[in-house]
This record gives structure tokens, C-alpha cells and sequence, in this order.
């Protein structure tokens, strides 16, 4: 898994800035009921998003366990602690919202993470999540999408934040879906080069799930994506999906 503390200083600026961050605050206040009164963001990175929760009338928690992040997050939000998703140093029954977003997906399993936010949530609370992350960047069909179908498919299977995956193991919780919603990662589109230097340098998810016999899987698939045209275009944004259970 990345090192966060050593990722911190560059994270904000290699994944969206400013306007990403605003995109997935607005869809996480879609999602939020009126008149909640305590969100707790886990996995609150640098606070990018976190800050722009904050109302007059709310109280907003940012926690993570990494150090350097958390740094970053203090100078943005009134109140930070480090913790453990799946054990918060919170009292059971007493937020009103807990906010995971990009974090399931990291995970081998996120059923921990949800009894977790189940038991801090007040009766009536909401717990707001990304779902399916990394198919975020071909909702939009292209052909770097039909490219590499086969091979997300085999990821998609077991993806620790696949949306029924994680529905069936929130449900086990008492948590069901009330409300979903998506938000558009600006400018994050990749060309075909840049799908292959990441999967040469073994940063994308989806291709350490290949089921291949093939000698060299990396180098079949590098290859079929150099052939597509426009190699230095950036095909579309993606688009992420976030969903409410309570």
C-alpha cells in the first residue's frame, strides 16, 4: 500500500486539487440530511475535502492514522485525530455522519471498517462512502475502456468496495441504502501512455487481478494500448459513485 506520510506533501496536487475536492464535497452534502450535526471523515487525508463540510451549525472530525496527513489536516480543520478505522476513539451511538471517501477500496476486506461506522453511528445516522473506485475512470465508455475490460473484470470480482459487496456486509450492520449520487474527477482522465506507465510501475489495482497465463501480461496489454490512436489524449474523467446507507 502507498506510504501516506511520504505521499502527503504531493498528494492534493497529483489528484485533482482543488476542484476534485469540490466536486466530492458537494455530492457528500447531496447525500448528507438536513440538519446533521456531527460528521466524522475517516480517512480524512490532507483535509481537502473535509474543510468544505464545515458549517456555522456542524461539527466536523477529520481522523487518520497517518501522521503526515493528518499535519496537512490540522491547518484546515478545527479538529483531527489520529485513529484507526476499525477501532475509533469514539464513543458508540454519538456522530450523526461518518464520511469514507477513497478508503474501501484499499482494503482487503471492509466489513470491519463498516461495524465500525455502525457503531458510532446515533440511531438514524448516515454512513456516506465511495463505492467501485477503480471503474471510476471508464463509466464513460472508450476505448481504453474496451481495451482493459477483461482484465477489470477479473479485479472487479472481488474489490473490497464493490457496491453489493459492500451493501450485503453494511446490511449485516443495519445499515441499508437510502440515497446514491456521483461526481466527475475533473481533469483526471489518463491517455493510453499514461495507462501504461502505470501499470508497468504496478500502481493500478485492477491489473494485479489478472488471471493470465500469458508470460508477460503487463507487456500484452502495454502493447494493445500503444496501438490505440492519439496515445497523448486523455480519454474521459472519471466518475465516481458515493452512496448513503442508514
Amino acid at each position: 500500500m502507498l506510504d501516506y506520510n511520504l505521499e502527503a506533501d504531493r498528494y492534493d496536487v497529483t489528484r485533482g486539487g482543488e476542484d476534485r475536492a469540490a466536486a466530492a464535497a458537494e455530492a457528500i452534502e447531496e447525500l448528507l440530511p438536513e440538519g446533521t450535526g456531527t460528521v466524522v471523515d475517516l480517512a480524512c487525508g490532507t483535509g481537502i475535502v473535509t474543510r468544505r463540510l464545515l458549517t456555522p451549525a456542524r461539527r466536523v472530525l477529520g481522523v487518520d492514522r497517518s501522521v503526515g496527513m493528518l499535519t496537512l489536516a490540522s491547518g484546515r480543520l478545527p479538529q483531527v485525530v489520529g485513529g484507526d478505522a476499525t477501532r475509533l476513539p469514539l464513543e458508540s451511538a454519538s456522530v450523526d455522519a461518518i464520511v469514507l471517501i477513497w478508503l474501501l477500496h484499499l482494503l482487503t476486506d471492509a466489513e470491519p471498517v463498516l461495524a465500525e461506522a455502525a457503531r458510532v453511528l446515533r440511531p438514524g445516522g448516515v454512513l456516506i462512502s465511495t463505492v467501485d473506485k477503480n471503474q471510476a475512470a471508464f463509466e464513460v465508455p472508450s476505448d481504453v475502456a474496451a481495451v482493459t475490460q477483461r482484465v477489470r473484470e477479473a479485479y472487479t470480482r472481488s474489490a473490497s468496495d464493490r457496491r453489493d459487496r459492500v451493501v450485503a456486509q453494511a446490511a449485516g450492520h443495519g445499515l441499508r441504502p437510502v440515497s446514491e449520487t456521483s461526481f466527475v474527477g475533473v481533469g483526471q482522465g489518463r491517455s493510453p501512455r499514461q495507462w501504461q506507465e502505470e501499470i508497468r510501475s504496478h500502481r493500478t489495482p485492477w491489473f494485479r487481478g489478472i488471471d493470465s497465463t500469458d508470460a508477460d501480461p503487463a507487456g500484452d496489454l502495454c502493447r494493445d494500448l500503444a496501438a490505440l490512436p492519439d496515445q497523448e489524449r486523455p480519454r474521459p474523467d472519471p466518475v465516481y459513485r458515493l452512496i448513503a446507507l442508514a
